[in-house]
């Protein structure tokens, strides 16, 4: 039961995180939203921070289920993978309404006052980049990249225009700079 209550609280804090940002998420909201009573909220988390922090894993592991799925068909040569990763997390953003990434979103908010945050959103930003760069060595050794590539450059860049496409869908709530983004990106890196 405890478990339960916990998992449900980090479930709504997805949603409400993501859309609400830190700063305006108040924990009354979480508790409204799953009927939670507010000791039950400080008996799994010291802190609303603490919380948050606890959200953002629950979003990597998100994450890594939509990097096993792209990443791991094999059936598809390493660039596909990679834009079918980013494909996946489009078309969740679309059914999340167009909020677009919790990590791009936290840290635009918070990285500049907030170390801890800082800290998480660019661990997690490097565990994505490695695999990415992982598939990008993939694509370099199978030669549809040049062979003067260096795939932790281009997976970090990768992510980089990714982010900021995520930012102006956000605005816009148009995936038209994701898929922009998207085709300029593999383009362009087939052809360097």
């Amino acid at each position: 039961m405890a478990q339960n209550t916990r998992e449900t609280l980090l479930d709504a804090g997805l949603t409400l995180l993501l859309r609400h940002g830190y700063n305006d998420l108040g924990i009354q909201a979480v508790l409204k939203a799953t009927g939670t009573p507010r000791g039950s909220f400080y008996h799994f988390f010291a802190s609303k921070e603490a919380f948050a922090l606890e959200v953002v894993d629950q979003y990597m592991v998100e994450v890594h289920q939509g990097l096993d799925a792209a990443l791991g068909d094999t059936s598809l040569p390493p660039l596909e993978r990679a834009r079918h990763f980013f494909e996946l997390s489009r078309d969740k953003y679309r059914r999340d309404g167009y909020f677009g990434c919790m990590l791009g979103g936290l840290g635009q908010e918070l990285s500049g006052t907030n170390p801890a945050f800082a800290r998480k959103i660019e661990e997690c930003f490097a565990v994505i980049v490695q695999r990415l760069a992982d598939c990008m060595q993939e694509a370099k050794e199978a030669g549809d990249l040049p062979a003067d590539t260096d795939p932790q450059h281009m997976a970090d860049l990768l992510l980089n225009c990714w982010e900021g496409a995520a930012l102006r869908c956000r605005l816009r709530r148009d995936p038209a700079p994701l898929d922009e983004m998207l085709d300029f990106y593999f383009a362009r890196a087939q052809s360097a």
